[in-house]
């Protein structure tokens, strides 16, 4: 069999060669949107970016050619990943899976960068300050019992960056500095001996990183002087959508020590969404129906899976990801989607619906019937017994509610609904999201939790709540006007923070370009804080990347799309303002790419 698929323009022109004749063949496949047959072909199924077409007889040897467009016209394919992704033919009870039409993810090689000026302390993200005292010091490791060190040496063995202590090595002193905040700590560095001052174990894990980072970095010349060192926000964070694509256990593992080698502390675990619900929870055994996808299951085969894919976390998986993230002073933040993006948990749960719905809305991504009915008891019941268990498995004290991209016009059709903003008071959908988004909000008050949600969850009367974190995504606007409300803010603009973005408008690059096209120089051309606005700091606690995995078809194409952004990310999360500058990441950059390819992680 031969598939093969060209970008024209707004159309996409595909070929399939049979090795032998198929009876009228059903084309399955998935993209980034809703598509549909330029040719007339009658499409027999849409389900979010997951298509059926039907093709005519297909004789041996005879290529066919058809072409293939997304129903928005909006939608313009930019790139390889709009392609069709996971094709395979369906001929009666017989399953054909089609060739990968491309190697999918970022060709290395492809970026251009210029050169930069690379730093004099070959760091990121750089310190807040450094008084070189002249010349180095030969570093090759240091002896020290701390257990804090012991999880930096841990991490830089298992990544081939070198062993940080022996017995052998420069004595380190740690002194107890209790005016140092949490996270800082100040390095004396001489030929003699390094003093770490630190107010608590973070601040030794941080200094620790430092050393061992400037050990590899300067080839164990390593510059004399004093690092003082503190980070400009405490929520520093890199998000991973494992739902549309499920990242084995190692995978997570390995993007965990990645951000603890650039001092980035919080895991934002995105688990749930339309297309899967990847945790195994005890009280709600059904939700494994969501796991797997693809022909004959629950779900069909979205994104690049093809006919069989998937996978989900047991809690020895995450009890394993929870060790590994504390040992690096890393807090893992789980994300549950209510109300809406629960295409795969309304499925398995259909009591969750209205049974006399009669509304057709349909999300941003192509679904219809995606969002859970608060009239409905199976819905409380499934949210309340999902957060009350993952408020029990995940330590750290946020839990994010989701809440984001509820279609417009949801739950106009549902007679309980109607009842139900009537009986409470309620006069939009905006407001019925928030009386579901606050009453969720209370009970993880209730559990000694803090709620977080994406920025819609502000909106409506009532809505989550002053004491929530907002989590500002289609850019900095409503993060800002939350954070004048009185709430923590995480920024994460989607135009300078999401790393699936493509790195350049070049066809042959690789992500989704509806924020925009996104350069390593764009993750820190911007600032979280309004120079007109400073008060805001106070209430704006943090930036975070975010990777969303609509086009992952293996876990290392995620690889490349982070590094080298994640640098940018790090910086703007940890450096004082006036450090982000585009010379300094550029030769920041070509330092790290050395470490990047040790650790193996691919780049750009």
């Amino acid at each position: 069999m031969k598939f093969t698929a060209t970008l024209d323009a707004a159309i996409i022109r595909c070929q399939i060669t049979a090795d032998r004749a198929l009876a009228a063949p059903v084309l399955c496949y998935s993209c980034m949107a809703p598509s549909l047959s330029a040719d007339g072909l009658t499409r027999l199924a849409s389900i979010g970016g997951y298509t059926e077409i039907q093709l005519p007889d297909l004789q041996p040897d005879q290529p066919y050619a058809f072409s293939l467009m997304y129903e928005n016209p909006a939608f313009l394919p930019a790139n390889r990943a709009w392609l069709p992704m996971g094709a395979y033919l369906r001929c009666g009870d017989e399953v054909i899976t089609l060739p990968k039409l491309r190697p999918a993810g970022v060709q290395r090689g492809a970026m251009t960068y210029g050169a930069g000026t690379a730093p004099s302390l070959l760091l990121c993200p750089q310190p807040t300050s450094f008084a070189p005292s002249g010349g180095s010091a030969p570093i090759i490791s240091i002896r020290s019992r701390s257990s804090a060190l012991q999880e930096v040496d841990a991490l830089f063995q298992r990544n081939g960056l070198g062993q940080l202590l022996a017995e052998d090595g420069l004595p380190i002193v740690l002194e107890h500095n209790a005016a140092l905040a949490s996270e800082a700590y100040i390095l004396e560095i001489t030929p003699a001996k390094i003093t770490l001052s630190h107010s608590t174990e973070s601040g030794v894990f941080y200094g620790g990183i430092t050393l061992a980072s400037l050990i590899f970095l300067h080839d164990g010349a390593v510059p004399c002087g004093t690092i003082t060192d503190r980070p400009r926000f405490s929520w520093r964070g890199q998000h991973l959508d494992c739902a549309r694509h499920f990242y084995e256990v190692e995978t997570i593992l390995r993007l965990l020590d990645l951000m603890a080698l650039l001092k980035l502390n919080r895991f934002h675990w995105h688990f749930a969404d339309d297309e899967a619900f990847r945790l195994e929870l005890a009280s709600l055994p059904d939700l494994s129906k969501t796991h797997f996808r693809g022909e004959g299951a629950l779900v069909p085969a979205l994104f690049g899976g093809g006919p069989h894919a998937g996978g989900s976390y047991s809690r020895a998986d995450v009890s394993r990801i929870l060790a590994h993230a504390k040992a690096l002073s890393i807090e893992v933040i789980p994300e549950i989607e209510i109300p809406a993006h629960a295409f795969a948990l309304c499925a398995v749960y259909p009591d969750t619906r209205d049974p006399e719905e009669t509304g057709t809305e349909q999300s941003v991504q192509g679904y219809f019937r995606n969002v859970a009915n608060p009239a409905m008891p199976e819905t409380w019941r499934i949210w309340e017994s999902m957060a009350d268990e993952i408020s029990t498995l995940f330590p750290f004290d946020v839990i994010h509610l989701g809440g984001d991209e509820l279609p417009e016009d949801t739950w106009s059709g549902s007679p309980a609904a109607r009842a139900l903003m009537a009986k409470e008071g309620l006069h939009t959908t905006q407001d019925l999201q928030g009386w579901i988004t606050h009453k969720m909000a209370s009970r993880m008050s209730a559990l000694g939790k803090t709620p977080a949600g994406w920025e819609e969850s502000a909106l409506g009367t009532p809505n989550i709540g002053a004491d929530a974190i907002i989590f500002s995504w289609t850019g900095q606007g409503p993060g800002l006007e939350a954070a004048r409300r009185g709430n923590q803010v995480v920024m994460m603009p989607g135009q300078k923070t999401y790393l699936d973005m493509a790195q350049t408008a070049s066809p042959d690059d690789w992500g989704a370009t509806w924020a925009t096209i996104i350069g390593l120089e764009d993750t820190i051309d911007w600032d979280p804080v309004p120079d007109d606005e400073p008060e805001l700091e106070a209430q704006i606690i943090g930036v975070e990347g975010a990777f969303w995995s609509e086009f992952t078809t293996q876990d290392n194409e995620m690889e490349a799309m982070l590094a080298p952004r994640i640098l940018g990310i790090a910086t703007k999360a940890w450096a004082r303002k006036d450090q982000a500058d585009r010379d300094t990441l550029l030769g920041l950059r070509a330092t790290y790419a050395r470490l990047f390819d040790q650790i193996g992680w691919d780049q750009a």
